[in-house]
């Protein structure tokens, strides 16, 4: 038998005993919302979980999750500031708070700020549906991503924000998704539209407070007018034995400027999926960074896709690996037969820590354009003995020595996010697991 016919398909009824473990949703007020969720409902029947079989997973063995059931998650929240302050940001006079997947008011903070509206969906009106029906699941691709369908079938408690024509939201935008329950699967959504002129700074920010199974199957879309700016972090420091998955799909209108920085910490499988949509002038940089160890497995798939001229995108993504952890990179840079005079610059970095971690790179580039400027490039190395050698003839032990290093080597990731109390914490915590991946 070859390998590719033994790998195991999930069980047949899998997603329709999914979709039957979850509790009905409200009707939403607007009628926009109940067609988008009823479309999902009725695409799921044409879906099936992705196998090692198909070309985008081949590298991402989520067999274990077809074992689980998740179970739906209790609205109760009876979480109080004090249990979860740690987690909040000093910067961040707006703060969105949802607790396994439920908006949780009391821990939130929102600030009257001039020019930024943030919609609850169930208490959403006629003055919010253009906003809504405009951009949600209108900018991540259903068509054949079983997940983002899952979530939007299960849409109900999104975090809805939208910043104003011209206006400058000097501080940040904080959006927290806290994990406390075991066995449950939550569908965290976030839109943000950012209109013409604007500018913000979002922070989407997933953590756990205990480290047992659960399910996070997440979606997120921003959308930039002409002109608009966007800061986007995200950091996922799941439980050790979660299951993350996440869909982000950005368009990027005319002159626009995109920045990411992504930080995977967590998670036992994680996969993220980013999709930006570049307009003519649009800028764009996209950082990551994955540390991992022991059995994790942690996949990146981005597609930066140039479809006008004049474009402009960065891309540096690095992985530390140890123990028998997994690392995945599969990056692509797509520039159209429109997209004249495009610049754009790939980079991906690997760090292995042990003879037994590995990861799967695969740079990409698809240029159908005939005046551009592209590179692209992978290297996958481990610790350089002489740079150890140095540090240890300066005094420093060999276990500090390579720890010292392995910071360095992600920490080029973390200096690029621009807020300071996050930018500490991410520190702290890259310091931490580099001592334990040695």
């Amino acid at each position: 038998m070859s390998r590719v016919t033994s790998i195991r398909r999930p069980p047949a009824g899998y997603i329709e005993t999914l979709l039957a473990e979850q509790p009905k949703l409200p009707t939403s007020p607007l009628m926009g919302v109940n067609q988008l969720r009823s479309k999902a409902v009725d695409h799921l029947a044409t879906l099936t979980l992705p196998t090692k079989r198909d070309e985008a997973w081949r590298f991402t063995d989520i067999s274990a999750l077809t074992k689980l059931l998740f179970q739906p998650v209790s609205p109760v929240i009876s979480l109080e500031n004090i249990d979860v302050e740690h987690f909040y940001l000093e910067e961040a006079t707006t703060r969105l708070v949802f607790v396994d997947g439920v908006y949780a008011s009391e821990l939130s903070i929102i600030t009257e700020e001039s020019g930024v509206t943030v919609v609850k969906l169930p208490s959403a009106d006629a003055t919010h549906a253009e906003l809504i029906e405009s951009h949600l699941g209108r900018h991540v691709d259903l068509e054949d991503n079983v997940f983002a369908t899952l979530n939007t079938a299960f849409l109900h408690d999104p975090a809805l924000i939208t910043v104003s024509r011209n206006t400058a939201v000097i501080d940040p935008i904080h959006v927290l998704f806290i994990a406390t329950q075991t066995g449950v699967a939550s569908y965290p959504r976030c839109l943000v539209a950012a209109e013409s002129g604007s500018s913000v700074t979002l922070i989407e920010d997933y953590v756990a407070l205990h480290d047992e199974t659960y399910l996070i199957n997440s979606v997120t879309e921003i959308a930039l007018a002409d002109n608009a700016r966007v800061n986007h972090i995200r950091v996922q420091r799941d439980s050790g034995e979660a299951f993350h998955i996440a869909n982000c799909s950005v368009s990027v209108g005319r002159s626009s400027n995109y920045q990411s920085v992504s930080v995977a910490l967590g998670a036992k499988t994680s996969r993220y999926n980013l999709n930006v949509l570049m307009d003519e002038g649009a800028e764009c940089a996209v950082d990551g960074l994955a540390l991992i160890a022991d059995s994790q497995l942690a996949d990146t798939h981005t597609c930066i896709d140039h479809s006008q001229p004049h474009g402009v995108s960065r891309q540096l993504h690095k992985c530390i690996v140890g123990g028998k952890a997994h690392a995945v990179f599969n990056g692509n840079i797509r520039v159209r037969q429109d997209a004249q005079s495009t610049n754009s610059k790939q980079s991906n970095g690997n760090l292995l820590l042990t003879e037994k971690a590995h990861v799967d790179t695969k740079p990409q580039l698809e240029i159908f354009a005939d005046d551009v400027k592209c590179a692209h490039g992978s290297t996958i190395g481990q610790l350089d003995n002489e740079e150890v050698f140095y540090l240890k003839s300066r005094g420093l032990s060999d276990s500090v020595a390579r720890n010292l290093l392995t910071y360095a080597f992600g920490a080029e990731i973390i200096d690029r996010i621009p807020i300071p109390s996050l930018k500490r914490k991410l520190e702290q915590a890259v310091l931490e697991q580099t001592s334990l991946l040695l």
